[in-house]
């Protein structure tokens, strides 16, 4: 209930079509995404819906931080686009970012079904005989997570009609490509065969780019 009450309490308004579409959207995916973890790995289901539990290693600061301007994200855009108008975004520009949230979610979703290992923390999964997986979305990328949530930002934003939700998504983004480096040093050095597969997939988050 994270995302309508954000919306609607910030926008004042039901009256918000964009927003709308976002949560049907969003919640179809919810609902794919769980009944796929439920048949084939519960107990992942169960530790990402309770991203809060306190975890081995101490609190992440990382994802700390990422939480509040996350936080501040969701209530920004219905302020800019809807209750106070401070920036427009062109008609065009918000289905450009509707298709581009349907994309994230494909990319997530396709995520899920080739990582068994996507907790909502950086660790190692002995207890789950923690391997490195290099099929699906992994052919291209080495962090299609990240990719795939960067991709849903940047739509979001768009499809909401928020300039400086846009502007958020960006420094977000940042953040998601920070952690990723940071993941990647601990894969390195505790995940064997992860340095090969580095060597044969070159790119991080965007095929060609970075």
């Amino acid at each position: 209930m994270i995302f309508p009450l954000a919306f609607f309490l910030a926008a004042g308004t039901l009256a918000w079509s964009e927003a709308w579409i976002f949560l049907l959207l969003y919640y179809g995916f919810v609902v794919a995404t769980a009944r796929l973890l439920s048949r084939r790995n519960p107990t992942l289901l169960e530790e990402r819906m309770s991203i809060f539990k306190p975890r081995p290693g101490g609190l992440d600061w990382m994802f700390v931080l990422l939480f509040l301007i996350s936080a501040l994200w969701l209530v920004l855009m219905p302020l800019d686009a809807v209750r106070y108008h401070w920036t427009h975004i062109p008609f065009w520009l918000q289905v450009v970012g509707a298709f581009a949230l349907a994309g994230s979610f494909v990319l997530i979703y396709r995520v899920f079904q080739e990582n068994a290992y996507l907790t909502p923390t950086i660790r190692i999964q002995l207890e789950r005989e923690h391997k490195v997986v290099s099929s699906g979305p992994y052919r291209f990328v080495r962090h299609p997570m990240y990719s795939g949530a960067c991709l849903f930002l940047v739509g979001t934003a768009l499809l909401l009609g928020s300039v400086f939700g846009l502007l958020l998504s960006l420094v977000i983004s940042a953040l998601f490509a920070r952690r990723a480096v940071m993941e990647e040093n601990l894969l390195r050095s505790e995940l064997p065969g992860y340095e090969a597969y580095m060597s044969r997939v070159r790119y991080r988050l965007l095929p060609r780019v970075w």
